[in-house]
């Protein structure tokens, strides 16, 4: 089993989490956690608290026990108050197995490849901008 969370960082995320809950009808709770610089993300991860064998798969693993796994995986991180920087981690590492963030390593896949895509079609868009006032300045100095 993974070791649980330190008592001290469970209760500023509980401190934290309630303070967005009371200025839910007002302006954002600005919670300091500077204090949390030192600490790793992961020691705020909820999964800390479950069995390795609930992310990663066993080898051989039936698709039915997977998807089930996996379901469940997924369940405790929709609950992780550091879903976001596991799954960036998972993405920029890139992890190539088990469940991190919330997905799989096939769900990951798809994320990296719509992100290189993506990136391909801002530099273009940026290339033809450029050539445009390029043009556009000669016109005008012409």
């Amino acid at each position: 089993m993974l070791h649980p969370i330190e008592p001290s960082v469970t209760g500023v995320v509980r401190a934290a989490a309630a303070a967005e809950r009371r200025a839910a009808g007002g302006a954002p709770a600005v919670v300091r956690l500077d204090h949390l610089e030192d600490n790793p993300w992961h020691t705020c991860a909820a999964c800390r608290r479950d069995e390795a064998g609930l992310f990663f798969a066993p080898s051989k693993e039936p698709t039915a026990a997977r998807l089930a796994r996996e379901a469940q995986a997924k369940q405790v991180c929709a609950r992780c108050p550091v879903l976001l920087e596991c799954r960036e981690h998972a993405l920029v590492q890139p992890e190539p197995y088990g469940v991190w963030g919330g997905l799989t390593a096939a769900e990951r896949r798809v994320v990296l490849a719509r992100r290189r895509r993506r990136e391909v079609e801002l530099r273009a868009e940026a290339q033809l901008v450029a050539g445009q006032r390029t043009a556009e300045r000669g016109r005008i100095a012409g």
